[in-house]
């Protein structure tokens, strides 16, 4: 892990701050409010000093010194945090090649350094035409594209007809890369570094539904500190202004059809994520057949059932009264099952007996009874939201 030990430089008597890079979730919070007593940290200005930078990536020391804004230095390092061996070469190379000293041009680098060909050990041709034949082909090559690949003659070609350039982190052949603007120093892309449940792109409702380069993205479950700072960064002065466009979602099925994204708030959204990542798989599976038996019609509603599955029974795969009644006998925990007796059990009258005592219904993922003592209308009431209240788009 990297760590940065940061300095506000207009201040330099408040002393320095230690921030572990990336910054895990639940330090999150902790860290900014650290940087706000030393009156840096702001979520878009580049207001805090790299005093010293402890990393295990050498071309980054060269941020020592400079003046860095806080999520891009964190974005960096959960994108290098992901890299491989041969990824960390690339990286490096091309960064030492062309000379790159902004963390915007870094960013945008670790999109498209995978593409350049870095040569560290010379001992094995075959093996390093094999690499930059894949470095030009989208990383990926079929069994009988590399089974009909001479890769000693390709490594030979490139050595003589590329021209080169020596790094300390080997001989590096850019192979044409063009360092695309994915990043435009405001709105960084769209990267999932950790669990992430739901990914938000957060747009002004002015900006056309498919607008990448002005999208702002949240990855739900965020820390309140990671909520603020998002939407600070949008820019986007008014919460009434503001709508999603989802990315990628962990949620079962059936919440996904149950939300009207367009209608949420993002704080009802963050408390649903919250709740459904504590949910393991059978509990996921869970909650999409409680959803489909419940109706709920929004986050928040969801966010209580996510929360009260053990009011609920719920029988995996059982589509009959019989299988339903089979999984109660045998799986259900209520009875001490003796398949000896299998015989003599009426597993479809048992089951018709107990749905007509509770509400249930069949759904795809199978059934499902509520037994809570509460009807599901008030197990779903609503609650209002009180960060969405007092949040104030104010600068941090």
């Amino acid at each position: 892990m990297t760590k940065a030990v940061l300095r506000n430089s207009s201040h330099p008597e408040y002393g320095v701050v230690s921030i572990p890079l990336p910054i895990p979730k639940e330090q999150y919070d902790g860290c900014t409010e650290l940087l706000e007593a030393l009156e840096m940290g702001n979520a878009t200005r580049h207001d805090c000093r790299v005093e010293e930078l402890h990393t295990p990536w050498p071309v980054l020391n060269q941020l020592e010194g400079t003046q860095v804004n806080l999520d891009e230095l964190d974005y960096l390092a959960k994108r290098l945090d992901s890299f491989d061996r041969g990824e960390v070469a690339q990286f490096q190379a091309m960064a030492e090649k062309l000379g790159l000293t902004s963390l915007k041009d870094l960013i945008n680098l670790s999109f498209c350094c995978q593409q350049a060909t870095v040569i560290t050990d010379f001992s094995d041709l075959e093996a390093i035409g094999r690499n930059h034949y894949m470095n030009t082909h989208g990383g990926c090559a079929s069994t009988e594209e590399l089974g009909n690949l001479d890769g000693e003659e390709t490594a030979i070609l490139l050595m003589e007809s590329t021209p080169a350039t020596v790094t300390r982190y080997g001989v590096v052949y850019d192979n044409g890369i063009q360092l695309e603007q994915l990043y435009d120093g405001k709105h960084l892309p769209c990267y999932i570094h950790d669990d992430t449940v739901l990914s938000l792109g957060l747009i002004s409702k002015g900006e056309p539904e498919n607008t990448k380069n002005t999208t702002t993205w949240l990855y739900l479950p965020a820390t309140k500190k990671q909520l603020e700072r998002g939407m600070l960064r949008s820019g986007i002065q008014d919460p009434e202004d503001m709508c999603f466009q989802v990315g990628s979602s962990e949620f079962p099925m059936e919440v996904d059809v149950a939300l009207d994204f367009k209608q949420e708030s993002i704080f009802d959204l963050n408390d649903l994520a919250w709740a459904v990542a504590r949910l393991d798989r059978d509990n996921l599976q869970k909650l999409g057949a409680v959803v489909a038996l419940a109706k709920p019609e929004n986050a928040s509603q969801i966010r209580c059932l996510a929360e009260n599955l053990d009011l609920f029974q719920f029988a995996p795969g059982a589509h009959t009264p019989a299988e339903y009644g089979t999984f109660m006998i045998q799986q259900s925990g209520h009875f001490e099952y003796d398949p000896n007796l299998d015989e003599f059990y009426d597993y479809e009258k048992y089951g018709l007996q107990h749905m007509n005592q509770e509400t249930g219904a069949f759904t795809d993922r199978g059934y499902v009874a509520y037994h809570g003592t509460v009807s599901l209308e008030v197990l779903t009431m609503e609650e209002t939201h009180q960060e969405e209240q007092t949040f104030q788009m104010g600068g941090m």
